[in-house]
C-alpha cells in the first residue's frame, strides 16, 4: 500500500465517481461527523458521482438516496441497489419477488437454528430493515470473540448459507452477492457503462473484510488508517487518518488532484 499523498493527479482526474463504505469508513463508530457529511457535498460539487456501498440494510439505503447527495446506494453487501429519480426511490434486486420471499423463509428457518445453538449471539438492531440477510452484532454494541464468530460461520456455511463480517456485524444470507458485483450491477443499470469501464473509473474507500471484493476489483482503492482484516488484495492507497477523518482526507486529496 502506498500513502494516499502518492495518488497521481491523472488517476484522480479520470474518475467518474467514488464508492464508499459506511461503518468505520465514513462513520465514526456509527456516528456521522459534520466534516464527513460536508465532504460528501464537496465531492459532489467536484463532479464525482457518489455511491454508498454498505452491509447496512435496505431500509438505510432507501433513506440515504433521499437525503444525501448520492447517485445510488448498495445495501446488504451487494444484494440490493437503490436510486432515486422524479418518480421516487427504486430498488434493483437480481431476484424476482417470489424467489426473494422463498429465500427469506429459508433464511428465517436457519436463524432459528442459530438462535437455538448460539443463544448468546444477539441480532443487530437494524435487522427489521433488512431484506436479503440476517445480521448479528459482533462489535457494535457488544463484543463477540473471533473464535465464537468462526463457530457461527462454520455452522451457517455447513447449511448452505454465505457469511461475511464487517467491523461491527456478522452477515448470514443465501444470496451470492458481494459489494463489487452489486455496485457494478447498479452503475450499469443507471449509466449503461460496461463492467471494465466501471472498475477503472470509480474509486472505492473502505476499512474491513466485507470490502475485500471491492479492494480486489476496482483499480483505484483506498483504505482508511483503521483498515482491519486480511483482504486478499489490499487497497492501493492508505490514508494517514482513521474512519471519518480518513474519509475527509481522501475527499480532499481527490478534489485537489482533480484541480
Amino acid at each position: 500500500m502506498r500513502p494516499l499523498r502518492e495518488l497521481p493527479a491523472a488517476e484522480a482526474a479520470r474518475l467518474d465517481g467514488l464508492l464508499f463504505d459506511l461503518d468505520d469508513t465514513l462513520l465514526d463508530h456509527t456516528r456521522l461527523s459534520e466534516a464527513a457529511y460536508s465532504a460528501l457535498f464537496r465531492l459532489h460539487e467536484a463532479g464525482l458521482a457518489l455511491y454508498a456501498v454498505t452491509g447496512r440494510p435496505a431500509g438505510w439505503a432507501a433513506v440515504l438516496v433521499r437525503q444525501w447527495p448520492l447517485t445510488g446506494a448498495v445495501a446488504e453487501n451487494g444484494a440490493l441497489g437503490f436510486f432515486m429519480d422524479a418518480q421516487g426511490v427504486h430498488t434493483i434486486d437480481a431476484l424476482a419477488p417470489v424467489e426473494r420471499a422463498e429465500r427469506r423463509a429459508r433464511l428465517s428457518a436457519l436463524c432459528q437454528e442459530i438462535a437455538a445453538k448460539f443463544p448468546d449471539l444477539l441480532p443487530a438492531d437494524d435487522v427489521a430493515e433488512r431484506r436479503a440477510d440476517f445480521t448479528y452484532d459482533i462489535g457494535e454494541h457488544q463484543r463477540v470473540e473471533r473464535q465464537r464468530v468462526s463457530e457461527v460461520v462454520a455452522f451457517a456455511e455447513a447449511r448452505g448459507a454465505h457469511t461475511s463480517t464487517s467491523s461491527v456485524h456478522l452477515h448470514v444470507t443465501f444470496d451470492c452477492a458481494d459489494k463489487a458485483a452489486g455496485t457494478v450491477r447498479l452503475i450499469h443499470a443507471l449509466r449503461g457503462q460496461d463492467p471494465s469501464t466501471i472498475l477503472g473509473r470509480y474509486a472505492f474507500i473502505g476499512d474491513s473484510e466485507n470490502d475485500a471484493s471491492c479492494f480486489a476489483a476496482f483499480h483505484t482503492t483506498i483504505g482508511v488508517r483503521n483498515l482491519r482484516g486480511r483482504p486478499s488484495v489490499p487497497p492501493r492507497y492508505l490514508c494517514s487518518a482513521e474512519r471519518g477523518a480518513g474519509f475527509v482526507e481522501a475527499a480532499q486529496a481527490l478534489i485537489a488532484a482533480r484541480r
